[in-house]
C-alpha cells in the first residue's frame, strides 16, 4: 500500500523525489518521508501527513545530494507520526519498506541484545539494524543476501548507505518493485506510475530478487547473490490520462470516463466486420475447461460476482466465486479442467496474486483481468486480459469496475458461443447491444440533480440498506461499498429476498435504503421485497430502468430512471447512480474524495 521512489544521479534529487511521491500518494498517505546522501551524511526529512506537510518543511529546502530514497506510508505497525514514518536510519543505512515483516518481533530482540537502539514501533526499523549488523562481517551483496533471508513476510525495499554513496539497493518478495533507467541517473520505484514522468523504460524485480542502483549502470541478483540479466519493458506514456484537467476530483473525472472506458474495450475485443469477439491466443481450447473460478478482492470481487451470474446465463459450466484472501487457506480441490480467472485493477493486490501463486504452483490454468499489463499479476499468469481503462487515481474504482465487468462479460458470450450455448442470432444481438453502451451511460451520468438532491439524507443516517436481486445483487454490494469507502457511512448490501430472515430488524423509521429493481425478471419479487421495507418507515431510493409502465409500488421517497436495455448490461447503468451517490455524500461533508481514510489504492499487504 505504501509507495517508494529512489533515484541515483548526477544532479539533486530532493525536487524529483518529492513530485514521484506525490504521484504515489493514492498508495498510502499517513506520513511521507526522503532522504539523501551528501557530505558524508545521511539527511532526513520525514513528516506526519501528506506529501505537501513534507513539502512545507524547512528542512526540506537544505536538503541536498545527488542520491536519495523517498516514501508514502500507510501504517501497518505503529501509529502514523513522523517517527514512525519512513525512511528509518541507522547511523550508516537507511531504508524505505513496503509490505510486512512477519518475523520483526523475534528479530528485534536479537538485535536489542547485540546493543542496537530502536527509535520507532515499527517493522520496518528492524531491517535497518539487520543490514547494519550484517554489514559488519560481509561486503554488500552478501550482507544483502544474507538479509533477505532472514526476513519473513513481504517487501519491497529501497537502501542507501552513507559509506557507499554512489548507489541504492532495491530488493522485493511478495510487493512490486520497479527500476528505471535514464540518461545520468536511474531509478526505483514502487510502480511505473512514479517513474512515467522521468522515464518509459523499465525493469521489473520478480520475487526474491534484488538490485543495485548507481547512476550509470543497473546490477539483478537473484536469492543466492548471483548476478541475471532481466529485460527492459517499453511503456507507452498518456500524461494527460493523469491529471484532473477541469475536474476537482480524479473520482468525478473517473465516473465521467465511463463511455470511453466501455467504448475502449469494445473496440479492443468486438469484431466489427464479423460481429464477433477476439480473444487472440488463448492457449487452451474451450473443451478443456470445464469450470471456471473468479477470485478478487473488494471491488474487483464484486465483478466476480458480477460474472457468475452471465457465465451461468451464456454456459454451462461450473462456476465458483472467491476473495482472494480466503481461497489460499482452504483446502483447494485443483482440477486441470478447471480455470480460474484473477480480477485485479492494479495486478499488484497481495491476496490476489498469493491466490495466483498457488495456483501456478499446482499448475492450474490461470487468466488475469487486469488494468495494468506490466503488473506481478499479469506477468505471472498464463494468459492476460486488460481492461483498457488508463490510470485509475481515485482510490474508490469507478472505471476500472465496469471495465472488470465488461471484459467480463464479453469472455463469458464468447465462451458460450464457442461452446455452442448460445443461439448464433441471440449472441450477434447482444454483441449489438454492447456497442450501444457507451451512450447509454453518457446518457445516465445525467442523473447528477436528482442524485445530489438524496445525498445528504446518506449523511444524516446512522446508517443505509442497498438491495437487489439477480444481476442487481452485486449492484447493491458495490453502492454500500462505495459509500462506506468514501463517506464513513455504515452500508449494507443485501439480497432483496433475504431480508426477512434477519435485517428487516435494522429498519426503523427514516433510514435510507437503495432498491434496485430494474424492469427485469427479478422486477415484482423486488417490489415487493421493497414495500417489506417502507411499511417498517424507511425512506426507499428506487433506482429503476426506464419504462412506459409505472413503478407498481407507493410511498417511495425517490425514484432514479437509468436508461434502458438488455437486463444483462442492466447492471452497467445501475452502477453510475450509486457512484454519484457515494461521491456527492462525501463531498457535502467536505471528506477528501480522492484519498479516505485507512484505505489505499494498491492493496500490496496481506
Amino acid at each position: 500500500m505504501c509507495g517508494i521512489i529512489g533515484i541515483s544521479s548526477d544532479k539533486p534529487v530532493s525536487a524529483s523525489i518529492i513530485n514521484s511521491l506525490k504521484k504515489l500518494e493514492y498508495r498510502g498517505y499517513d506520513s511521507a518521508g526522503i532522504a539523501t546522501l551528501s557530505d558524508g551524511n545521511i539527511n532526513e526529512v520525514k513528516s506526519k501527513g501528506r506529501v505537501s506537510n513534507l513539502e512545507r518543511n524547512f528542512d526540506i529546502k537544505n536538503l541536498k545530494g545527488n542520491i536519495g530514497i523517498g516514501h508514502v506510508r500507510w501504517a501497518t505497525h505503529g501509529i502514523p507520526n513522523s517517527v514512525n514514518a519512513h525512511p528509518h536510519s541507522s547511523h550508516n543505512v537507511s531504508v524505505v519498506h513496503n509490505g510486512i515483516i512477519e518475523n520483526s518481533t523475534i528479530l528485534k530482540k536479537d538485535l536489542i541484545n547485540k546493543g542496537h537502539n530502536f527509535k520507532s514501533q515499527t517493522d520496518t526499523e528492524v531491517i535497518v539494524h539487520l543490514i547494519t549488523e550484517n554489514l559488519k562481517t560481509t561486503e554488500l551483496e552478501e550482507a544483502i543476501t544474507k538479509t533477505l533471508n532472514q526476513l519473513q513476510g513481504s517487501f519491497a525495499l529501497g537502501v542507501v548507505f552513507k559509506d557507499i554513496p554512489d548507489l541504492i539497493v532495491g530488493a522485493r518478495r511478495g510487493s512490486p518493485l520497479a527500476v528505471g533507467y535514464g540518461p545520468n541517473e536511474n531509478y526505483l520505484g514502487s510502480d511505473s506510475y512514479a517513474l512515467k514522468s522521468m522515464t518509459n523504460k523499465i525493469t521489473y524485480l520478480n520475487d526474491s530478487e534484488f538490485c543495485i542502483i548507481k547512476k550509470n549502470q543497473i546490477n539483478f541478483f537473484n536469492d543466492k547473490g548471483k548476478k541475471i540479466n532481466k529485460k527492459i519493458l517499453e511503456l507507452s506514456s498518456n500524461e494527460l490520462s493523469s491529471e484532473k484537467g477541469d475536474f476537482k476530483h480524479f473520482m468525478a473525472k473517473e465516473i465521467e470516463e465511463q463511455p470511453t472506458t466501455v467504448k475502449t474495450g469494445i473496440n479492443e475485443y468486438i469484431d466489427n466486420v464479423n460481429k464477433d469477439i477476439n480473444i487472440f491466443n488463448f492457449p487452451w481450447k474451450i473443451e478443456e475447461i470445464k469450470s471456471i473460478t473468479l477470485i478478487g478482492c473488494g471491488t474487483a470481487y464484486h465483478s466476480c460476482l458480477m460474472a457468475k451470474y452471465w457465465f451461468e446465463e451464456f454456459t454451462s459450466l461450473d462456476v465458483n466465486i472467491d476473495i482472494a484472501s480466503e481461497f489460499r487457506y482452504r483446502k483447494i480441490r485443483f482440477k486441470k479442467e478447471s480455470l480460474y480467472i484473477f480480477v485485479s485493477q492494479s495486478g499488484e493486490t497481495a491476496d490476489t496474486y498469493a491466490a495466483l501463486d498457488l495456483c501456478k504452483k499446482n499448475k492450474m490454468k490461470t487468466c488475469a483481468v487486469v488494468n495494468v499489463i506490466e503488473s506481478s499479476i499479469a506477468r505471472d499468469s498464463n494468459f492476460v486480459l486488460p481492461i483498457h481503462c488508463g490510470p485509475e487515481i481515485g482510490v474508490a474504482s469507478t472505471k476500472a469496475f465496469l471495465g472488470q465487468m465488461l471484459i467480463l462479460y464479453i469472455l463469458a458470450l464468447k465462451f458460450g458461443s464457442l461452446k455452442n450455448e448460445i443461439e448464433k442470432n441471440n449472441y450477434q444481438e447482444k454483441i449489438n447491444d454492447l456497442k450501444n453502451l457507451p451512450s447509454l451511460i453518457e446518457k445516465t451520468l445525467l442523473v447528477d440533480n436528482d442524485i445530489q438532491n438524496a445525498s445528504s439524507t446518506f449523511n444524516d443516517a446512522k446508517g443505509s440498506m442497498f438491495l437487489g436481486r439477480g444481476f442487481s445483487y452485486p449492484i447493491a454490494l458495490e453502492g454500500a461499498l462505495k459509500l462506506k469507502e468514501l463517506s464513513y457511512v455504515h452500508a449494507e448490501g443485501y439480497p432483496a429476498g433475504e431480508m426477512k430472515h434477519g435485517p428487516l430488524a435494522l429498519i426503523e423509521e427514516g433510514m435510507p435504503v437503495v432498491v434496485l429493481a430494474p424492469r427485469d425478471s427479478y422486477y415484482k419479487k423486488t417490489i415487493s421485497n421493497m414495500q417489506e421495507v417502507i411499511a417498517r418507515g424507511a425512506k426507499v431510493l428506487l433506482i429503476t430502468n426506464k419504462s412506459k409502465d409505472e413503478v407498481i409500488s407507493e410511498n417511495i421517497w425517490e425514484t432514479i430512471e437509468v436508461e434502458n436495455t438488455n437486463d444483462d448490461l442492466l447492471p452497467f447503468l445501475l452502477t453510475i447512480p450509486l457512484q454519484k451517490l457515494a461521491y456527492y455524500s462525501a463531498l457535502k461533508k467536505g471528506y477528501d474524495i480522492d484519498k479516505p481514510r485507512n484505505l489505499a489504492k494498491s492493496v500490496t499487504v496481506e
